[in-house]
This record gives structure tokens, C-alpha cells and sequence, in this order.
């Protein structure tokens, strides 16, 4: 498996427990797991106080702090890299699909206009149901090509509120 932290590329094989090979040479770790994604780990008579602030399971990429220090981390497996070296691993992050709405209710209100260029986790419309407002957030970078709802419009699960391209 290769770990990327901070740009910079590392091969990380465990060998057994607590004994792992980092490009190449042979790291033990003494490693205790304290719940709540906190970790401490001993290397080379070295105490590291570790925990894991955010994750994104899809692109597989950590931020850890560790002691006082923030990295950033994405892990690659081998079909990580099989997809890259065919050159399908960017064709989950180019695919934007319009927003549909989850579930049946009210628009209460749109966030957006039509040729806004919007980013991941962009709020979007503002849909009420079951007497709760939800905020529909924007899955990946695009541009909204066209509003198919307005303020007041009652929608169906998966009803087309907004075009994406």
C-alpha cells in the first residue's frame, strides 16, 4: 500500500503485528487504540500522541494530528493503482449528477442561480420534510446549468431539482 502524506509518497507493507516495512527498512510501532480515533504509538523510544480529525472513505484521505502537527494523508492500495495506470481513477471525480431530491417535500428555498459555478459541499436548496428543513449540498464541482424548482414547489424522491454539468 502507498500512504501520501503531505505530497509526499511512502510504501507501507505490514509484515506482522507492530512490525511494518516503510520503503523498504523494518519499523516496529508499539501501538495502544484509545477509542474516539485516538491512538499512541511508540517508535524508536519516541512517545506520539495520534488522532484522526477528518476522513473521506471515497478518496480514502486523512487529516491526523499527531503530537502538535496536522497531515494530510491518502492511502492507495494496489487497485488504487491498477485504475490509475488504466486511467480510470478519475472517472468517479468527473461524474457530476444533477441534484435530485432525496426524499418528498418542500422547496423552501434555492440557494443558487443558473451559471453559478459551485463547489463540493456548496448549499444548494433548502427542502423541508417530515417537518425538518434540509440543506441539499452540492456533490462535486460543477456548474448549474438549469433550476428546475423554485421557492414553494412541492417535489418527489428523486425529482430533478437542479442540472449539473
Amino acid at each position: 500500500m502507498k500512504a501520501i502524506i503531505n505530497s509526499k509518497e511512502i510504501k507501507i507493507e505490514k509484515k506482522e503485528e507492530g512490525v511494518f516495512l516503510v520503503n523498504g527498512n523494518e519499523e516496529k510501532l508499539d501501538i495502544a487504540d484509545f477509542g474516539n480515533d485516538a491512538f499512541h504509538a511508540l517508535h524508536q523510544n519516541k512517545s506520539y500522541r495520534t488522532r484522526i480529525i477528518e476522513h473521506d472513505t471515497t478518496s480514502k484521505t486523512f487529516k491526523i494530528k499527531v503530537n502538535n502537527n496536522v497531515y494530510t494523508v491518502q492511502l492507495k492500495d494496489r487497485y488504487d493503482e491498477l485504475l490509475h495506470a488504466l486511467g480510470m481513477d478519475t472517472l468517479l471525480n468527473n461524474k457530476v449528477n444533477d441534484l435530485k431530491a432525496p426524499m418528498p417535500g418542500l422547496v423552501l428555498n434555492v440557494l443558487v442561480e443558473e451559471g453559478t459555478e459551485i463547489k463540493k459541499g456548496d448549499n444548494l436548496v433548502v427542502l423541508e420534510a417530515m417537518k425538518m428543513e434540509n440543506i441539499l449540498k452540492a456533490t462535486a464541482d460543477a456548474k448549474v446549468k438549469k433550476i428546475k424548482v423554485s421557492k414553494g414547489n412541492r417535489v418527489e424522491k428523486n425529482e430533478v431539482l437542479i442540472e449539473l454539468g
